[in-house]
């Protein structure tokens, strides 16, 4: 039997908390324990036992919420705690992605995807992976940060897969390509970090590189 993710949803649309709890609920491996319209609510929520607040494995953080909390710090304050973070949001704004990213966050998803997505997303940030949706692709492949090279969003899986300590066989496995092209994905990122004066030539290097451009969430 897998083991069980425990889930948390901080957003102030109720709506979206009742069907939050319907939706997760037909999921096997989820187990939602806490909805909130805060941060500050979630932590006095009846997720605490014997008076404290015990975190979630992944909470669902909507990005702007009515209270006018600043969203880096609701990521900074979950991240203490232990929790990963999915910020989820209403459209995919370029800077507030990375800015999430660079503040902690685990991933980046908007609201219109469907509940697959939002599954696989959970998992894989539970895991530790990060979630390679089309959301972060975009921020990324658009991002004009000094320094920090532009990546299409298979390089990026490539090197988010690398540097996580996959093979280079698996990574390519995953994005559905041959070990080949996922060679060439690599090349082409190590050479533009060569290019942007931050050279990378081996996979620790290029978990630097990761977790440096926030590339990883961490």
């Amino acid at each position: 039997m897998a083991e069980v993710i425990t889930v948390a949803v901080v957003d102030d649309d109720r709506m979206l908390l009742d069907g939050m709890r319907s939706w997760l609920g037909g999921v096997a491996d989820l187990r939602l324990t806490a909805t909130a319209a805060t941060v500050g609510e979630l932590l006095g929520s009846s997720a605490a036992q014997d008076g404290a607040y015990v975190p979630a494995d992944v909470v669902l953080l909507d990005l702007m919420l009515r209270d006018g909390s600043d969203p880096g710090g609701n990521i900074r304050r979950l991240a203490r705690l232990g929790s990963r973070v999915l910020v989820i949001s209403t459209v995919p704004d370029q800077a507030r992605i990375v800015e999430s990213l660079q503040a902690g966050a685990d991933g980046y998803l908007t609201k219109d995807n469907e509940l697959p997505a939002l599954v696989t997303a959970i998992r894989d940030v539970a895991a530790g992976r990060g979630a390679h949706s089309p959301e972060l692709a975009f921020a990324f492949a658009y991002d004009t940060t000094p320094g920090r090279p532009r990546l299409s969003p298979r390089e990026r899986q490539v090197l988010l897969d690398y540097a996580a300590g996959m093979t280079l066989k698996a990574a390519a496995r995953r994005a559905g390509i041959t070990p080949n092209t996922a060679k060439d994905y690599l090349d082409r990122v190590k050479a533009k970090y060569l290019r942007a004066g931050r050279p990378a030539y081996t996979k620790l290097d290029l978990a630097r590189r990761v977790s440096e451009d926030g590339l990883d969430g961490a």
